[in-house]
């Protein structure tokens, strides 16, 4: 979730006392660690995955189901490992939000080497059974994106009551109670309560409800401005739901900045193909996905802010939500798509720019810093702006935005990094390893083969509120590049050892000559980018070639073993029956599962008893127990293995 800095909460008066201090002395930090990082090169490729967890609790006699508040003592034993062997464990763990969740990464980062894409499925098998052998038979570790019925009478155990009218609560919320918030750490609830009340008021999420025959209006517990929406007050609704993330190392600042920009088109598209939470609060929504929850959420901004009454206390009128999708491009060739004007601190970007940092970069980090912070610790607020970083990452990581651009930690051999974020959280291993093996095999071709993939920014906002509509991936169309080609060939990027991603000059030219007849695009407009179907841009259409067909010209060339290339396989026609519609999405599938229920009576409600079938049905199908075509397909069957094989890691070992 961030930064999770120890020590002791401020009030939020005493924090907001302290915003600008937070500003100045996190902006001075950044500009002390730009220039000693900077030029830093020759970072190796390497990458990780993020995936987190709700707890379930099943009660057979009762068929009912709750998220089980354990999360505390579960995360201190398997934390135990880590404990005393830092280097040889195989997963870390780390807390979330709900205490009812768990974050586990694995042990150490994957690299360049095409057999780490065989380890990744297995590491997350190995992560959830490390889990489940801390849990009693009836407790369950799953890997949902939102836990259908979080906010009902019930949805704990132990049982917890909200109390709104209690002023001493954190969130207030009318269905959320605090002991649903991790209690191990003073982030959490310090966030919910902050946000709150710089806000002024509780966050307000309005879902639409899906409009089935008997759906009653107004719903209830909604406002009277959205009668027919499903109401949710506390940031537990968002940040209590589960995603799948990644992070990569590029091998220098500028190759970072360039995967910043080229994946922030794909965010959408990703958020689409993996949607996977349709229901909330107990109710079928007419969404599919959990972005706009958690963006509503963590919505800490005044009314002054939000532009429902004129600015007068307030600095600025600002137009997102601090969880959102990006808002500038960072790398050279993405300046001229930034057609969305930004909001930022002046001061601040002066600075920045005195401070030797580029315009792009500055903007970016002067648009970051127009939030005050909404977490501080009274052992953090005296810092070394040569040494330290608290204060740029206070502010840095709470702004939750579809990607994100990380510089190194301090005295670290880790280098410049981006953080892919839309992607929602798969019932199953093979379908969460699918997913990250696609996008990382799409970051080697992009930088391989140079593509380009950037539209304007305002395409990019659009695209992300049509991606989480009902069946968004196979009814809506997205903004996309015509011709992904079009950037002439230029040098391969020189590659350390150990690294399988190299280029040639021949293969660069194939792929320009095989690709380029309809490249006569332009500086303007639709002659760039075009409305396209998921299905056009995963599999191709005319002259488009396609991102999967992309992905397997890039294979031919490497020298790939049989398994490893067996299991991309099946990943690559996972991701591609996705986007044709032949298998379904994961929110698809709950709702397929939930109207066909025979407790279901066409009125968009989601009793005890149907989400505890459906949550039975889906642990069945995370364990293999039960065949699911329609989601997964036939005969899947990945070669997964938990090591690479010991031939190519000695090869490597004689390289390095």
């Amino acid at each position: 979730m961030g930064l999770l800095s120890e020590g002791s909460p401020l009030t939020w008066d005493e924090t907001k006392a302290l915003a600008q201090h937070v500003r100045e002395h996190g902006i001075e930090q950044f500009i002390n660690l730009f220039a000693r990082l900077k030029d830093r090169q020759g970072d190796v490729l390497k990458w990780g995955d993020e995936v987190e967890y709700i707890i379930v609790r099943f009660d057979d006699k009762q068929r009912a189901v709750q998220v089980s508040l354990r999360a505390p003592e579960i995360l201190a034993k398997l934390n135990e490992k880590e404990a005393a062997d830092p280097q040889g464990v195989k997963s870390l763990w780390r807390p979330e939000y709900g205490a009812y969740m768990i974050e586990g990464t694995p042990g150490k980062p994957y690299g360049g080497l095409l057999a780490h894409f065989n380890v990744v499925e297995a590491n997350m098998r190995y992560r959830r059974m490390e889990v489940a052998a801390l849990l009693p038979e009836n407790e369950v570790v799953m890997s949902i994106t939102s836990f259908p019925r979080l906010g009902c009478p019930g949805f704990t155990f132990p049982h917890a009551v909200p109390t709104p009218d209690d002023e001493s609560c954190a969130a207030r919320s009318n269905f959320f109670p605090d002991e649903a918030i991790f209690p191990g750490h003073p982030r959490f609830k310090t966030l919910t309560r902050n946000i709150r009340q710089r806000r002024g008021e509780k966050v307000s999420i309005n879902l639409p409800v899906f409009p089935d025959r008997d759906t009653k209006v107004p719903v209830q517990g909604s406002i009277p401005s959205h009668p027919n929406y499903v109401h949710m007050d506390a940031m537990g609704f968002g940040m209590g739901c589960c995603c799948l993330q990644l992070t990569f190392q590029a091998c220098n600042i500028s190759e970072a900045r360039t995967l910043y920009d080229q994946l922030t088109p794909m965010c959408p598209i990703m958020l689409a193909l993996t949607a996977a939470s349709p229901a909330y609060r107990g109710f079928l929504t007419d969404v599919d996905c959990r972005w706009n929850v958690i963006s509503a959420s963590v919505d800490c901004r005044t009314r002054e802010e939000r532009g429902e009454v004129p600015l007068k206390n307030d600095r600025f009128r600002i137009y997102k939500s601090r969880y959102d999708s990006i808002d500038s491009y960072l790398s050279p060739a993405g300046e001229k798509y930034n057609d969305v004007p930004l909001v930022l601190d002046d001061a601040l970007y002066k600075r920045l720019r005195d401070g030797d940092i580029d315009h792009l970069l500055a903007q970016h980090i002067a648009h970051l810093f127009i939030r005050d912070s909404v977490s501080l610790f009274s052992e953090k607020i005296h810092q070394n702006d040569r040494e330290d970083t608290d204060h740029f990452e206070n502010i840095q990581s709470t702004n939750w935005q579809t990607m994100r651009f990380k510089p190194p930690p301090p005295n670290s051999s880790i280098g410049w990094r981006v953080e892919f974020r839309p992607c929602e959280a798969q019932l199953t291993d093979f379908e969460n390893a699918a997913i990250v093996c696609f996008v990382v095999l799409l970051t080697r071709v992009i930088l391989s083969y140079q593509l380009d993939f950037l539209i304007p920014i305002s395409k990019v906002d659009e695209n992300m509120q049509n991606s989480q509509k009902r069946g968004a991936v196979l009814t809506e169309r997205f903004w996309f590049k015509k011709n992904i080609t079009a950037i002439p060939p230029g040098p391969a990027r020189q590659q350390p050892d150990g690294d399988e991603t190299q280029r040639t000059s021949t293969e660069q030219q194939q792929l320009q000559n095989g690709t380029t007849e309809d490249s006569a695009a332009t500086d303007s407009g639709t002659d760039e980018y075009e409305l396209m179907t998921i299905d056009q841009i995963i599999n191709g259409k005319g002259t488009f070639p396609g991102l999967v067909p992309l992905i397997n010209s890039y294979l031919g060339s490497m020298d790939v073993d049989a398994d490893t290339h067996c299991t991309i396989q099946q990943y690559l026609k996972l991701i591609q029956k996705r986007a044709s519609g032949e298998l379904m999405t994961t929110a698809s599938w709950i709702r397929q599962q939930v109207v066909s229920h025979p407790e279901y009576k066409n009125d968009s409600v989601i009793s005890e008893g149907n989400c505890y079938d459906l949550l039975r049905k889906a642990k069945d199908i995370q364990d293999g127990v039960l065949p699911c075509p329609e989601l997964l397909g036939n005969n899947i069957s990945s070669k997964t293995t938990d090591n690479i094989p010991a031939a190519i890691e000695k090869h490597l070992t004689k390289r390095c």
